[in-house]
């Protein structure tokens, strides 16, 4: 095999600037001589969230050699304003540099075409390696342990410290707040999810009554990390969605006690159980949770399913949804959600409310177990409409409250409004207007009271008789189409397993591939699950353009023939394509899981 050609990292650009540098900009000759990792990421990704997470051990442990990049790329129009990638800096603790791309011109440099990405380039400014989704930390603590040795041996290894520069607390007595609950005997249990606790507020929803955690990040008791949902169960206790920790806790808001009552503290992935007793299985990044049917719903943003837990019996189990990312109504174990982050069950206990915020989506889940959407077109179209709901446009909505009279409140986050579904008349209107980032309510009385995240405060608003007028806006996702040719086209994922592991097939195939289209007839052929990592499809005759959506998955093992027990890693990512059938176009489309295409 001929030597791969060393291709030179491009340079980084983006007209936001920096941030976590003390206003310095920075360049890769800056950076040369350390090891950089640049994470292509935005902030309503919850798989983007899962890499934050899985990088923070690599960055502690290598922080004198490896510098870590974050690239912001939005993908939402709310996303490429500078002021909210500051917010989500501080909201989700990072603490590397970061550069504000909103126009993705370093994505495009790097020919990035998913969120998240993660580019490795060598002290000598070489781009070495490649990997999409989620699931390589393994991978990069192996190759960062060969670059270290590498590069310390030629003298090319520049050890020290590096260039981030944590911003300057503010005092606010929430920071960030997620989602927040009416406690039985008055007042507010907020999570205060930046600090990593619960604050009870009293019942002017300003006055601080007590925290509950330790306010670092943490799995013991007492300790939170980034905590989201809140539910009040029959006997009083609160449950909490405590999203990083992959989690649930309980709250009794009594004895002051928290406890863990679901999840292992790590992570879900593919193959592992999706039933059983609750304190062995694992979940993925809860981010809400509501009493409905008996049982307690869980939104389990990390995998794009419902699950549910029943107290009585101590056991969770997956309710719906495929682990498929998109927007498909039918029965629960078919339907396909998008990053579901509200719950709300409706006050005549017939419907679960669920804001399904990738899609921009409003659904539900009826008592039947058949799942129905309300508003939402699919992944890439939003923005804010009112109307029929069938026309009608949301943001990336992270919440939904159940109103008395069967309709639902829709905390639209990236519009920063709060508006309302109703089942009734099928329209949607705007209650309000000018909230910063709102991601849950409660209701009070004739009062809806909001969680404005990005104004680190809770808002007391009057219901009011008529809606708010606003000026309709829709907007498509902004990334540049790739041109593919007519007919045939060649799908190829790239993986390459990484050094010391070898593809895992002792019990079968270790891939699989999941390809659809958006619009489905934009296939004549190709659609559907397989365990190859490669795909001839067929574009169908008169469709112009389109989204192909593409799952892969690949499971690798250390390769040590004296292990009987190798240690197994799983390598996934989704991938959302826009193309356009033009002549002359490309007739294969390499997307790269891990590795690099050549």
């Amino acid at each position: 095999m001929a030597p791969r050609v060393r291709v030179r990292a491009p340079e980084l650009i983006g007209k936001g600037g920096w941030l976590n540098t003390g206003n310095v900009d920075l360049s890769l000759a800056d950076l040369r001589g350390r090891i950089v990792i640049l994470d292509f990421w935005t902030f309503c990704c919850v798989n983007c969230l899962h890499v934050l997470d899985e990088l923070r051990e690599l960055e502690e442990k290598h922080r004198d050699t490896v510098v870590i990049i974050g690239v912001h790329s939005p993908k939402f129009v709310h996303e490429a304003e500078h002021q909210a990638v500051v917010d989500a800096v501080e909201r989700y603790g990072v603490e590397h540099p970061v550069l504000d791309d909103p126009e993705l011109a370093t994505w495009k440099q790097y020919a990035v075409r998913a969120w998240p990405t993660l580019v490795v380039i060598d002290p000598e400014g070489y781009v070495v390696a490649q990997h999409s989704g989620e699931g390589h930390a393994h991978a990069l603590e192996a190759l960062v342990a060969e670059l270290e040795a590498e590069h310390g041996a030629k003298g090319t290894l520049r050890r020290g410290d590096g260039p981030y520069v944590a911003p300057e607390p503010e005092a606010t007595d929430l920071r960030f707040p997620g989602k927040a609950v009416v406690l039985p005997g008055g007042g507010f249990l907020v999570s205060d999810s930046t600090r990593h606790q619960l604050v009870e507020m009293a019942d002017d929803g300003e006055t601080v009554v007590r925290r509950i955690g330790s306010g670092e990040r943490g799995f013991g008791a007492g300790s939170f990390n980034e905590p989201q949902g809140l539910a009040l169960l029959p006997d009083g206790k609160v449950v909490v969605a405590d999203t990083v920790n992959h989690a649930l806790r309980a709250y009794d808001p009594e004895t002051g006690v928290v406890t863990t009552i679901a999840g292992t503290g790590r992570q879900w992935m593919q193959g592992q159980p999706t039933s059983g007793p609750a304190l062995e299985v694992s979940l993925s990044s809860p981010w809400d949770v509501a009493w409905f049917d008996e049982r307690l719903w869980i939104a389990m943003a990390g995998v794009h399913q419902l699950w549910t837990y029943d107290p009585e019996s101590g056991t969770v189990e997956a309710a719906a949804g495929t682990t498929n990312e998109g927007i498909v109504d039918g029965p629960l174990r078919e339907a396909w959600f998008a990053q579901p982050s509200g719950l709300a069950a409706s006050a005549d206990g017939e419907r679960l409310w669920v804001a399904d915020s990738e899609g921009s989506a409003v659904r539900w889940v009826d008592r039947d177990g058949f799942v129905h959407t309300a508003v939402g077109k699919g992944l890439f179209d939003f923005g804010h409409r009112d109307g029929d709901a069938v026309q009608a446009l949301l943001q990336h909505p992270l919440g939904v409250t159940a109103l008395p009279d069967g309709s639902v409140a829709i905390a639209d986050t990236y519009n920063h409004a709060l508006r309302r579904y109703d089942p009734a008349s099928g329209e949607v209107t705007t209650l309000a207007t000018d909230l910063r980032e709102p991601s849950d309510a409660v209701l009070v009385g004739d009062d809806v009271v909001v969680v404005e995240s990005a104004r680190h405060r809770l808002t007391r608003l009057r219901l009011p008789e008529s809606a708010v007028r606003v000026e309709a806006v829709a907007h498509q996702t902004q990334r540049a189409a790739t041109d593919v040719a007519p007919g045939r086209l060649r799908v190829d994922v790239v993986f390459s397993a990484p050094a010391g592991q070898k593809l895992d097939t002792r019990y079968g195939p270790s891939t699989r591939l999941i390809v659809s289209s958006t619009p489905p007839e934009l296939l004549a052929e190709g659609a559907g699950t397989g365990t190859d990592l490669g795909r001839d499809l067929v574009l169908a005759e008169g469709v112009t353009e389109g989204i192909l959506h593409v799952s892969a998955m690949a499971a690798s093992c250390d390769d040590d023939p004296a292990n009987e027990y190798p240690a197994c890693h799983m390598h996934q990512n989704d991938w959302g394509v826009p193309v356009r059938v033009v002549a002359g176009g490309a007739e294969r489309l390499p997307l790269v899981l891990a590795g690099l295409d050549g």
